[in-house]
C-alpha cells in the first residue's frame, strides 16, 4: 500500500512509506478518524519508535508501545474531565490500544503544576502545541483524512525524526526535564544506532 501525503516531499514520502508498511498503526489512525475528536493527530512516541525501531533498532513491536498520544484541539472545552473523556471514546472504539488523548487546547492550565516549570502561554493549534514536544524527533504528527490522505504536522521537520537524531527541543522542556527524559527512554540502548546529542 502506498499513501498520498499532504505536504509532498521527499521526506514526508519517506515517513509514508513506513507508515504505510504498518497495518498496526494505519488501523490506529483509522480508529482517531473514525471516533472523530476536533483537530485530532497521532504522533509522539509513537512514530518515533516505528520509525527508529525500524531504521535504527531491532524492528517495531507494537505490543512495545507504552502509549499511543493522540493531541486534539477543543477551546470549547478545557475541563480536567475533558481528557479523560477523550481517552474513553478512543477505547471504545479499539480497547487494545493504549491511549492517551490530551486536548492541546488546555494544556497550559495544568503544564506548570505537571512539570514543575514556571507558567507557558496557552496554545493556539495542533501545530503550536507539536512544536513545543520534548525532543525534536517527536515534534511530529499525522492523521488520515477521510479520503486517506496522510497529513503530516512537522513544525520542526522531518529531518531529527528520519535521520535518527536525539536533540532536545529547548522550546519549552527545561535543560532537567530533557536529561530526565533521556536517561528514562535510554535510545542508546534501544535504537543503537541513533545519534543522542545530551541536553
Amino acid at each position: 500500500m502506498s499513501l498520498t501525503t499532504e505536504p509532498s516531499g521527499p521526506r514526508t514520502a519517506e515517513l509514508a512509506a513506513l507508515i504505510a508498511a504498518c497495518p498496526w498503526l494505519l488501523g490506529v489512525l483509522g480508529v482517531v478518524r473514525e471516533a472523530g475528536l476536533p483537530d485530532a493527530w497521532v504522533g509522539a512516541g509513537v512514530l518515533r519508535d516505528l520509525v527508529w525501531g525500524r531504521r535504527y533498532g531491532s524492528g517495531f513491536d507494537p505490543r512495545a508501545v507504552r502509549d499511543v498520544d493522540v493531541a486534539f484541539f477543543d477551546p470549547d472545552d478545557v475541563t480536567p474531565s475533558g481528557d479523560a473523556a477523550a481517552t474513553e471514546l478512543l477505547r471504545r472504539h479499539d480497547p487494545a490500544i493504549p491511549w492517551e488523548a490530551t486536548n492541546q487546547a488546555a494544556v497550559h492550565i495544568w503544564y506548570e503544576s505537571v512539570f514543575g516549570t514556571g507558567p507557558v502561554g496557552a496554545l493556539r493549534s495542533v501545530a503550536e502545541a507539536v512544536a513545543t514536544w520534548p525532543e525534536t524527533a517527536t515534534c511530529v504528527a499525522v492523521r488520515l483524512d477521510p479520503a486517506g490522505i496522510l497529513h503530516v504536522c512537522a513544525p520542526l521537520g522531518l529531518d531529527d525524526l528520519l535521520d535518527g537524531v536525539w536533540r532536545r527541543n529547548p522550546r519549552r522542556v527545561t535543560v532537567e526535564l530533557s536529561r530526565a527524559r533521556l536517561a528514562r527512554h535510554d535510545p542508546g540502548r534501544r535504537w543503537p544506532r541513533v545519534r543522542v546529542l545530551p541536553p
